[in-house]
């Protein structure tokens, strides 16, 4: 028998190291059960070669038997895997980041006052930016690539050659497309991961309450009167905080309105619109190029620390930068009695 078993090595063995293939060493197995048996069916019992081969008729039949059986249910299962349609198996995603969102906002998580927690925070935030100009621009781009979840957007202008000097959301080739369709093309750019909502319209007092009762937190950043006693006025009324902020030649301010904490709104502050002429805006007073990047950056920063909880924030204070001469300044501001909006 040890004769059969040294073959049987020597074809499966060798076989592998000489190249044959599966199917030729299945071939030369089959052979030499052949020869096995044949010489135990017609050489007379006792022989020489009976003997080294060892065994009977009936063992090897049967051995051989078994050996057959299992190489085919192999063959079977291969054929019944081969006929099978492949299912493409769903990659799962532990926990709400994926591995590139992980790694992109690793600084922020990093940061004890944000942490994981604070970029959940971020990732399941609503913000309406109101305005895609001069303070939209870098407020835009950076709540984009902190991972804000959505971001609304709204404005009815187009880009202009003259805005491409601050409005630095905006390229040349971007020149009469809508402020807005223009943003979310840069936003999404910059990151695929978030939701932008681009509304190209004036904000109005028809849409602004439904508009806004949508979002957790409201950032103005026009440079009209008009707009931004609205925007105070609805966010005061749904309890919404409203982060705002102005320009001026070389003066930015930024300031959180947010009367359902305490905190004054805009109105408190500035009762009524200055008369016509006395607070010209930036295309009649000028403004230097990077100070909407200044402010709106702070801007945006104000916003991540109200989503995240992190630090204080500018409730019941003002900030005031002149980039003339490089100082900066924070004022206490206070609820008015008999405010019109929040009074």
């Amino acid at each position: 028998m040890i004769w059969v078993l040294i073959w049987v090595a020597v074809i499966w063995v060798g076989g592998s190291f000489g190249g044959l293939s599966v199917a030729r060493r299945w071939q030369l197995t089959a052979l030499l059960a052949l020869v096995v048996l044949l010489s135990h069916l017609v050489l007379p019992e006792g022989g020489g070669i009976r003997q080294a081969l060892g065994g009977n008729f009936t063992s090897w039949a049967v051995l051989f038997a078994v050996i057959a059986l299992g190489a085919l249910y192999g063959r079977g299962l291969a054929w019944l895997k081969a006929r099978a349609p492949s299912v493409p198996v769903a990659k799962t995603q532990d926990g709400p980041f994926t591995d590139t969102e992980l790694n992109r906002y690793a600084r922020h998580i990093v940061l004890r006052e944000i942490g994981g927690p604070g970029q959940v925070a971020l990732k399941n935030a609503r913000v309406l930016v109101v305005g895609a100009g001069g303070l939209g621009s870098p407020v835009l781009l950076y709540l984009a690539a902190a991972g804000v979840g959505t971001i609304g957007v709204i404005d009815d202008d187009v880009v202009d050659n003259s805005n491409l000097q601050r409005q630095v959301i905006h390229r040349d080739a971007d020149i009469g497309v809508p402020k807005v369709f223009s943003a979310e093309a840069a936003m999404k750019a910059q990151n695929p991961a978030i939701n932008v909502r681009p509304y190209q319209r004036r904000l109005t007092d028809e849409v602004a309450e439904d508009l806004m009762r949508d979002y957790d937190l409201v950032l103005e950043g026009t440079d009209n009167f008009e707009t931004r006693y609205l925007v105070n006025r609805v966010a005061a009324k749904l309890g919404i905080p409203m982060i705002g902020g102005a320009l001026s030649q070389w003066e930015g301010q930024v300031s959180t309105f947010d009367p359902a904490h305490g905190a004054p709104c805009y109105q408190c502050i500035f009762p009524e619109a200055p008369a016509p002429g006395l607070a010209p805006n930036c295309a009649e007073a000028g403004v230097v190029g990077p100070l909407p990047g200044i402010i709106g950056a702070i801007m945006a920063t104000e916003a991540i620390k109200e989503i995240t909880g992190a630090g204080e924030g500018l409730r019941g204070r003002m900030l005031i930068y002149d980039a003339m001469y490089a100082e900066t300044r924070v004022i206490r501001t206070a609820k008015r009695d008999g405010c019109p909006c929040c009074g």
